[in-house]
């Protein structure tokens, strides 16, 4: 093998590194927005400010990890402009590190709605509809990164469909607790940080849905944003 030779083959077992490590960067970034969004949902349900305040806390590391792999990105791109398969995990890192910061700006607000809700209000009814809503949204977020790590399109597909059924849960807390509301009006003031509880965990859903079909974008070369479930699983299946 001539000079030239050996020199291509050490760029390119660089930058296999640089890929494997950017995406080991990312997946840790979401194992801590998970436990992020688990100890606001459980300051949450357990009326406990201080771990509301532990999972605010946790929004500057959630921080400092997107700007790390938005510099690992930047710099692979300009230096290694990469093609084709490589392109694209690089640009689906860039968007899932963005999903995963605003998963982690949704946790810091239920923080918050979850200090308020220890200063008096609460009231379990609501807190059952949380607890469902919550364990749904966390499944959802588990599978969207471990179909992520293991580029799984049949597990990023569940997560997609699940999509909709998070919506209709949502949709029908938010009836009930209007009804809530309208029978015990003293109720408003802990109901609206309720409202907004359920709305973050909402979006906690929609984010990785949008994480799942970036697996799909990977693992077919499909863009499936903005499509409907079912069109999603017409093309994919």
């Amino acid at each position: 093998m001539n000079d030239y030779s050996n020199q291509r083959g050490h760029i390119s077992a660089q930058f296999s590194r640089e890929l494997e490590g950017v995406q080991s960067e990312l997946l840790n970034m979401g194992g801590l927005v998970e436990s992020q969004i688990e100890k606001a949902v459980d300051a949450t349900l357990e009326g406990d400010s201080f771990l509301a305040e532990e999972a605010i806390d946790l929004d500057t590391e959630v921080n400092a990890f997107e700007r790390s792999i938005d510099e690992q990105c930047a710099r692979i791109l300009a230096l290694r402009q990469p093609a084709a398969g490589d392109l694209r995990l690089v640009l689906a890192v860039i968007k899932v590190t963005t999903d995963l910061e605003r998963i982690g700006d949704e946790a810091v607000k239920i923080g918050r709605q979850a200090i308020l809700l220890s200063e008096g209000g609460a009231h379990d009814e609501t807190g059952i509809k949380v607890r469902s809503i919550a364990m749904q949204v966390n499944t959802m977020l588990k599978s969207a990164l471990d179909s992520f790590a293991r580029l799984h399109t049949e597990g990023a597909l569940s997560v997609i469909l699940t999509e909709d059924d998070i919506d209709e849960a949502y949709l029908d807390a938010r009836e009930w607790l209007v009804e809530f509301v309208e029978d015990q009006p003293d109720t408003l003031r802990a109901s609206m940080s309720y409202l907004w509880i359920l709305k973050s965990l909402e979006r906690v859903g929609d984010h990785a849905a949008n994480i799942a079909e970036q697996v799909i974008y990977l693992t077919r070369g499909l863009d499936v944003r903005h499509l409907d479930s079912a069109k999603v699983r017409d093309l994919v299946s």
